[in-house]
């Protein structure tokens, strides 16, 4: 049994030229084939489906020997053979690896033994060959005694890509029954799917070994991104942090809820005022009423009154109807007055009136409405320095400065940044249906030391493009967009001559109590004629004394 040697089929001379797929054929196939011919003659997804279902084979979660151990019993069973291998070409111990090999039981040849005769053949023809393998000396098997006939009918498909042989697929029969054209045919077909699936299968073997090489060197390389580990225990929805500046503000958020009182929301522009407006309300009684929110700076001041309070037809050109304002939609709910501080002045003390009778009236209306709603204002400006400086009433400040909370700015807690940075990950993730599991430490530091301007809403958005050039299981964010803004020109950043005079002769006025003239007066502080300080003031276009 030592020696082997190879006679070609008399009816199947030389290599086999697979051709393309045809219409079905015509002639009737064995029985036992039946299964087999349904599958030729359908169409190549078929042809993939029944591969999976062979297998069971599922890419993300398997290895090659896992695939080729499901495979091959299933496959034999289905050609009818008394033999099937599956081999792999290593190029890294340079040698022919069997990574399956099953039989029917009466097959007696190693695996090793066939597996180097079917390799040689396949790096030798590039081609499927098909032959027998001729037995010296007496054959014998382990269930029926000697062999009846000392040929094996073989077939060998080797499984190649553009540049090389990735390895073989070979089959045998111990009886007189040749592989026929379509059982070749299929067989051909199977091979081009299960070379595009070893190779994806080995390409992503080398990339593990390589990420766990570099995690093996610098074993803090990657933050693991477990997308199981989220913090469940969030009290708040969108709310993502720990630090302890947050945590105050939530304990301020916890105690204010439950009552009615107004809250003014304070912090830069991105920190996230409207997830804490929202988490108000739901903490609150109101929680099932309406959560009504209105961007003040967004509306064109001309149109803002109309969208507070409503207006009836007719009210102005363009009223063509009868629509309620938002007070109205709010009625027994919450309204979120974001950017509270852009509202005109003019508007401002019909605000006032609505938050302290609750009651007001349609543009255009004589009627008095009755509204039951609690207001939350948001704002990035300084309210307190608008107020010295005549732009905000100062009975609504104090109006709507009942339970003043602050918001703090993304640089003053970094140690959320790592949390903030999972949640959106996964989320973004999610969204385009990515997988990405760990990003490298380098990163995650340039992030937690960037300052963030733009504060929570700038990570979101840097994240979600992050995500987006992510090609892999690692994020890979473009670190080189993270540089501070230089700092402004000198002389750019200086004011001009007429700005400063205006707020020196605003502060002048204010230290004097509007009062312009006598020993205490605003002219006298700046050593300069009453007449004259008038004449600056109405250049400089300074406002009123406010009422």
């Amino acid at each position: 049994m030592s020696a082997v040697e190879f006679v070609p089929i008399p009816q199947m001379l030389g290599p086999l030229s697979l051709v393309p797929f045809e219409e079905p054929r015509t002639e009737v196939l064995p029985a036992r084939y039946d299964g087999l011919a349904q599958f030729s003659l359908s169409a190549v997804s078929r042809r993939m489906k029944l591969l999976i279902d062979l297998s069971g084979f599922h890419a993300s979660d398997e290895t090659l020997e896992t695939f080729f151990a499901q495979l091959a019993p299933r496959l034999r069973r289905l050609m009818t053979s008394d033999l099937i291998l599956f081999g792999l070409w290593s190029s890294e111990d340079k040698q022919f690896q069997v990574k399956a090999f099953d039989t029917n039981g009466d097959f007696v040849l190693s695996r090793d033994f066939m597996g180097e005769v079917f390799w040689e053949y396949a790096l030798s023809t590039n081609q499927t060959w098909i032959g027998s393998v001729q037995h010296e000396g007496d054959g014998h098997t382990a269930n029926r005694g000697r062999i009846a006939t000392p040929s094996v009918n073989c077939c060998a498909l080797p499984l190649v890509t553009r540049n090389r042989i990735l390895g073989v697929l070979a089959l045998g029969r111990l009886d007189d029954s040749p592989y026929t054209p379509d059982e070749l045919e299929y067989l051909g077909l199977l091979t081009k799917h299960l070379t595009i699936t070893v190779e994806n299968l080995q390409v992503q073997s080398e990339l593990k070994e390589l990420r766990g090489e570099l995690c093996e060197e610098k074993p803090d390389l990657h933050y693991q991104l477990p997308h199981d580990q989220l913090p469940h225990d969030i009290p708040f929805e969108g709310i993502v942090g720990n630090s302890p500046a947050l945590q105050r503000l939530l304990r301020q958020v916890e105690v204010v809820a439950p009552t009615d009182s107004g809250v003014l929301i304070q912090g830069e522009t991105g920190t996230g005022k409207e997830l804490i407006a929202q988490a108000i309300h739901n903490q609150s009684g109101r929680r099932d009423q309406p959560f009504i929110k209105v961007n003040c700076a967004a509306i064109p001041s001309g149109l803002l009154e109309s969208e507070l309070f409503g207006h009836e037809k007719g009210a102005f050109t363009g009223a063509i109807m009868r629509r309620p304002g938002r007070f109205e939609l709010a009625d027994k709910g919450t309204l979120f007055l974001d950017e509270v501080g852009d509202i005109p002045l003019e508007l401002q003390s019909k605000l006032l009136r609505v938050l302290q009778e609750r009651e007001f009236e349609r543009l255009g209306s004589t009627r008095t409405q009755q509204v039951d709603v609690r207001i939350i204002a948001a704002t990035h400006r300084d309210l307190k320095q608008m107020v010295e400086e005549g732009t905000f009433r100062k009975d609504l400040y104090y109006r709507l400065h009942v339970f003043p909370v602050a918001v703090p700015a993304l640089r003053d807690r970094r140690e959320d940044i790592p949390l903030i940075v999972r949640h959106f990950v996964n989320k973004y993730a999610h969204c385009i249906k990515r997988r990405i599991e760990t990003i490298p430490a380098r990163a995650m530091e340039a992030l937690v030391k960037y300052s963030w301007p733009g504060n929570v809403r700038e990570l979101q958005n840097f994240i979600e493009r992050a995500v987006i050039l992510s090609p892999g299981s690692s994020l890979c964010p473009p670190i080189e967009e993270l540089k501070e803004m230089p700092a402004a020109n000198t002389l750019e950043s200086l004011s001009s001559l007429e700005e400063i005079e205006r707020e020196h002769v605003q502060r002048a006025l204010r230290e004097s109590n509007w009062v312009i003239a006598g020993p205490n007066g605003a002219a006298a502080r700046l050593g300069m004629k009453r007449t004259t300080l008038a004449y600056r003031v109405r250049k400089l276009k300074i406002p009123c004394r406010p009422q």
